[in-house]
């Protein structure tokens, strides 16, 4: 039976595949692998991986069952990678990572991802801007915090692992916040950067989400003064915790994604109408488009090559980006 014989089956199927050990996916630490020349690179922007994996079990994800346990990149290799993607023109680095804030907790040197910030930018000044990817709040740590407040290359734009504004749901999806947490948070960030923006992950409809649940969610948005938010209609992954739960209609899934999306709308337009009036330093994207360091879209009123800096002053907007005079 080739379900028994694997090398059976290879034979069969006409494949060269011998037989390979493998491991337990939560226990093995491996490290990271170094990122392919030229990947990730959508100049002026780059994108630059410096954790994988993720030492938490939330209930609706999938992700620790490919990916494994948190592994971070050292610090010397990130900067080694960020000095490259400098030197292939990008104007702008993103850090990114499955469990970003976990960086360095792996690496037994009592580092943590705000020392990162700091060491990545001390070693590039030539570097405009940086920026981080999404970011779970109950990790952030002091460095960081003190990074937002003093380093004005490291961009006002904090993306949260949001994903409820609800406590019962959010102990159901086995996070480690609750809503206070996340309002907390947001406080706090702002006090350090008053022109920070943030953005949000959020899941409509997950399984015994009433509306008042979902009421809460909507609330929560406006009350942490959300900017982008990324809404997510609940999906079962196979072999979830949360695909055992009593699942939502469909219909009511796709309603209240809708209502969250309006929700995120409306906080958007909230925003740029904060900005309106505002001379505005902004990266050009190229074809009209450009990008404040709050993340904020602009549109050019003339073309600018990628990777100029422009000042602008927007005096309209169109309800997802502002229009530059």
């Amino acid at each position: 039976d080739a379900r028994q014989n694997p090398e059976t089956w290879a034979r069969r199927a006409g494949l060269d595949a011998p037989r390979v050990a493998v491991g337990d996916v939560f226990a093995e630490r491996l490290a990271p692998p170094a990122p392919p020349a030229g990947a990730d690179i959508l100049l002026p922007r780059a994108f630059v991986a410096v954790q994988t994996g993720c030492d938490h079990r939330c209930t609706f994800c999938v992700i620790p069952f490919g990916r494994g346990v948190s592994r971070s990149v050292p610090k010397a290799q990130v900067i080694a990678e960020v000095r490259r993607v400098l030197s292939l023109g990008a104007r702008e680095a993103v850090l990114t990572g499955v469990d970003l804030t976990s960086w360095g907790a792996d690496l037994g040197e009592d580092e943590r991802l705000g020392d990162l910030v700091r060491a990545v930018l001390a070693a590039t000044p030539d570097l405009p801007r940086l920026r981080l990817s999404s970011l779970d709040a109950v990790e952030i740590d002091p460095a960081l915090m003190r990074a937002l407040a003093e380093e004005e290359r490291l961009a006002p734009h904090l993306h949260l692992s949001l994903q409820s504004g609800d406590d019962l749901i959010l102990k159901r999806m086995k996070r480690r916040h609750s809503r206070a947490d996340a309002v907390a948070f947001c406080d706090a960030a702002r006090r350090a950067r008053p022109d920070v923006a943030f953005g949000c992950d959020v899941i409509a409809g997950f399984p015994t989400e009433t509306e008042a649940m979902a009421a809460n969610t909507r609330a929560a948005l406006d009350e942490c003064g959300v900017a982008y938010a990324h809404v997510f209609p609940f999906s079962a992954r196979p072999e979830t915790p949360a695909a055992r739960m009593p699942q939502l209609p469909a219909e009511v899934v796709k309603a209240r994604a809708a209502e969250l999306r309006r929700t995120g709308e409306a906080l958007l337009a909230r925003h740029l109408d904060a900005r309106l009036g505002r001379d505005i330093a902004a990266l050009s994207e190229g074809r009209g488009l450009a990008r404040a360091a709050d993340f904020t879209a602009i549109r050019l009123a003339r073309p600018v090559p990628r990777g100029e800096t422009v000042v602008v002053r927007a005096l309209a907007h169109d309800g997802r980006a502002l229009i530059a005079a």
